[in-house]
């Protein structure tokens, strides 16, 4: 029997509720959904499809913008969003002063009245003038061009010229007749429909393949046109052999959908629908270039990530625009490189990176180059990125050296970067670099890892200049020094006495000026990494005291209520918890926490590293999780559901005693924790098939993610592996353990680390598969409490073997193989 969950976790249940409220409370509106000859569209008017669910009318995608577009969006969910448009190219300027209407020869036009022309048209020909049509909106969110007689007799609809979005009942697919192929074609920006480089589209050559492809439309001589940067794989009968999450309709994830690949005489499409018609779903090729499917969660007020490809950000071609730099674990994963600033900051604080960077200081002029050295151009190096794909080689007897290369570079006009290899040569660029990428810590896929050198104006390096002015400069620096420098101590005596007389008392937090933890971490020079709620410092407290520091990302919560929730974390004590310290909150950019530092940093770099952490200590990490996990849910004075368990979040201290970090979080990060979840690489992995279905949320979910990684930690290994071209590799250890637990006796030892297989207690091996098997039932009314599975691991209860759960019979057999609970490595 199920147990009622506590009222302080309903503002968590609500993230993972997809309410039906406003379904099931609409009633047909009264609004029409028919634009005829004679009655137009105008203004502020629109269309509304029969049942409600589609509206068409002029909207703006960004209020600072004059432009308007004639659009389709979602009528029955609070988040305004758009579907389709008319006239991405070619927005209007005045609503008041435009119609949407039927033409004299039966097409839909847009026309401005102003002046006096066309702005948009179906451009059918052919059609009677003696047989009116009409234009109707469907609950599809499909507008078509009919016969006013006999509205079936369809002449013109959207659903054969997509936008960015890809509908249920839309076919995406290829006419073999004529060779044309329909596109999902990305928006520019979060604000601008117009097209953007990123398309998807069946295989144009006529393979059952779709390919995610980037067009640079104003490719010059030296630029790239087209990069394919993706494909789906082919049809294999009932997935496509790149996107293993279709591999079994029945899986629970994906039984509210169907889906099927069509090869007919004429026409060969992919087509797909939802079952249940309270499932609000969209598809689309997003700013970033990926592609994803997400599913309305109306509690949250956000759409929440199904699935997405690629599932690196940084395999998308030109993702962070000419001369920018992705970074796959970094947050952002586009920089700008030194002599270079964000071309349109306000769609960069938007995360939408493709419109690249703009130099600081132009470079000097063709054939203007000075002879004296400190006005030409220059060179920046930038190490460990994978090189732009359209270099042009330079012959060896012309460049035998990084000299002779950065020579012929500035012999250019036109180029902008050079890169010297001893084995590979001499290779230069010209015009926008495109596609740099950054392989200090993580290997970006194509191109290698090497160095380049950008060409930057003289004015970007400190030593440019005339010398006079930096003797000038030296001479007035040195008249400030010693001011500065008695500043400079009094205001580190100053900091250090302030400091020190921050006394934390039991039950309380240390409150922290953000000036004090820059102090304290240094300036943040020392990052131990990154996660869902941002980034990772090394400090250390006037006493000695090491601690952790983190800059939250994504907290909208006001003053009084973000110090009300840190003030409940800061009170939770626990052996296996991390410890809240302090805590710093300056407006609402200025959010930080401070934790005990745990000096063998987390979980996931022990058992997937060079390091092998023993069988016993192994289990004792598990308990310990276990052990933390029961004490948030059921020991607390109000139940906390972590949402996020992984062995990323897992800290180990000097013992090797785990602490489950990032406890109490979701509930700060309120309406924007589905979008961390869904974003944040390798937390898909852990989820709960009911983050995805839609259902509420409740502690149980926290049991199926322990139950993944306690699969991990038996093994040693990701549930899903990584080819050394960063493709996911089939090796679903959940399957294997399930079916050795099955076959019984020592084979169960099968399912440990080869690296400890022989110091593994059977019985404890054992103990842990079960366990693992009974959380992560696709039910959650089958999976235990965390204090049942603490009373197993500590061997006070016996269990029985568990069923196999449905999706892991699927992932059992590779051919079959489903992604939804495995997720991509996080990096």
């Amino acid at each position: 029997m199920a147990t009622p969950t506590p009222p302080a976790c309903a503002l968590l249940l609500l993230l993972g509720f997809v309410s039906l409220s406003l379904l099931q409370g609409a009633h047909p509106s009264q609004a029409r959904d028919t634009v005829a000859a004679g009655r137009p569209l105008s203004g502020g008017e629109s269309l509304v499809s029969k049942r409600g669910k589609f509206r068409l009318g002029f909207f703006q995608p960004d209020n600072s913008s004059d432009s308007w577009y004639l659009g389709i969006w979602y009528n029955q969910i609070s988040l305004h969003t758009t579907v389709w448009v008319a006239n991405r190219e070619a927005p209007i300027t005045d609503p008041a002063s435009s119609q949407f209407s039927i033409s004299t020869d039966g097409n839909m036009v847009i026309l401005d009245q102003r002046r006096r022309s066309t702005v948009w048209s179906t451009n059918v020909t052919g059609i009677p003038s003696n047989n009116p049509t009409v234009g109707v909106i469907l609950d599809t969110g499909n507008l078509v061009l009919a016969d006013a007689s006999n509205t079936s007799a369809v002449r013109w609809q959207s659903f054969d010229h997509f936008g960015d979005t890809w509908l249920p009942g839309g076919k995406l697919g290829r006419n073999k007749l004529t060779g044309e192929v329909t596109r999902l074609v990305s928006w520019k920006g979060y604000g601008d429909p117009s097209p953007s480089p990123f398309s998807l589209e069946l295989d144009p050559r006529g393979t059952s393949q779709y390919l995610l492809n980037w067009n640079n439309y104003n490719a010059g001589d030296a630029g790239e046109e087209e990069r394919q940067y993706w494909s789906s794989g082919n049809w294999t009968g009932h997935a496509f052999a790149a996107v293993p999450e279709m591999g079994d309709s029945n899986a629970s994830p994906v039984s509210k959908y169907t889906f099927g690949y069509v090869d007919g005489a004429n026409e060969s499409y992919f087509v797909y629908d939802v079952a249940d018609e309270s499932v609000v779903t969209r598809f689309l090729v997003d700013v970033t270039g990926q592609i994803k499917f997400l599913t309305w969660v109306e509690g949250a007020g956000e759409w929440m990530l199904f699935w997405s490809e690629p599932k690196r950000q940084c395999d998308v071609y030109a993702v962070c625009g000419a001369f920018g730099v992705c970074a796959e674990n970094a947050l952002p994963s586009c920089s700008c490189p030194r002599g270079f600033r964000p071309r349109r900051p306000g769609e960069w604080r938007r995360s939408d990176h493709t419109a690249g960077c703009a130099r600081n200081a132009a470079l000097l002029p063709c054939g203007d180059q000075k002879s004296s050295k400190n006005d030409e151009d220059r060179f920046y190096t930038l190490p460990n990125v994978g090189l732009p794909s359209n270099a042009h080689s330079v012959a060896a007897a012309v460049a035998g050296s990084a000299r002779d290369c950065e020579i012929a570079c500035l012999g250019k006009c036109s180029c902008t970067a050079y890169s010297y290899n001893y084995s590979g040569g001499c290779s230069l660029w010209y015009g926008d670099l495109i596609n740099l990428q950054d392989t200090t810590s993580s290997g970006a896929a194509g191109g290698g890892s090497s160095s380049i050198s950008i060409r930057l104006a003289a004015s970007e390096f400190s030593g440019a200049g005339n010398k006079r002015k930096l003797v000038i400069g030296l001479a007035a620096a040195g008249s400030v020094a010693a001011v500065v420098a008695v500043v400079l101590v009094t205001m580190f005596i100053l900091r250090s006495r302030r400091l020190r007389s921050l006394r934390r008392v039991e039950g309380s937090l240390m409150a922290f000026t953000y000036r004090d933890l820059q102090f304290v971490t240094k300036n943040f020079s020392e990052k131990l990494g990154g996660g869902a709620f941002g980034s990772v410092f090394k400090g250390s407290l006037p006493d000695a005291t090491p601690v952790a520091v983190k800059k939250l990302e994504g907290v909208r919560q006001g003053e009084k209520q973000f110090r009300a929730e840190v003030s409940t974390i800061g009170t939770v004590q626990h052996v296996n918890l991390i410890r809240l310290l302090g805590f710093c909150s300056e407006r609402s950019t200025r959010r930080l926490l401070v934790y005990e530092h745990m000096p063998n940093g987390s979980l996931d770099r022990h058992l997937f590293g060079d390091v092998v952490l023993i069988w016993e200590t192994r289990y004792q990490i598990a308990l310990g999780i276990a052990r933390g996990l029961e004490y948030l849910h059921e020991k607390c004075r109000d139940c906390i559901i972590h949402c996020d368990i992984k062995p990323e979040n897992i800290l180990l201290d000097e013992a090797f005693v785990p602490r489950v970090a990032d406890f109490g979080l979701a509930k700060l990060m309120g309406r924007d924790f589905s979008r961390v979840l869904t974003t944040m690489r390798g937390t898909v992995g852990y989820l709960a098939p009911e983050w995805i279905a839609g259902t509420a949320i409740t502690a149980k979910a926290d049991v199926f993610s322990y139950g993944m990684m306690l699969f991990e930690i038996v093994s040693g290994r990701r549930n899903v592996g990584q080819g050394e071209d960063g493709a996911a590799v089939v090796d679903f250890f959940p399957a294997t353990a399930a079916g050795l637990l099955v076959a019984g006796g020592d084979a169960i030892r099968g399912a440990v680390d080869g690296r400890v297989a022989g110091e593994a207690d059977v019985g404890e091996v054992e103990r842990a598969c079960k366990v693992a098997c009974w959380c992560v039932q696709d039910d959650e009314r089958m999976r235990p409490s965390m204090g049942m599975v603490v009373q197993v691991l500590e061997g006070l209860v016996d269990v029985n073997v568990p069923p196999i759960p449905r999706s892991l019979k699927v992932l059992a057999d590779p051919a079959k193989y489903v992604q939804f609970f495995s997720g991509l490595p996080s990096t």
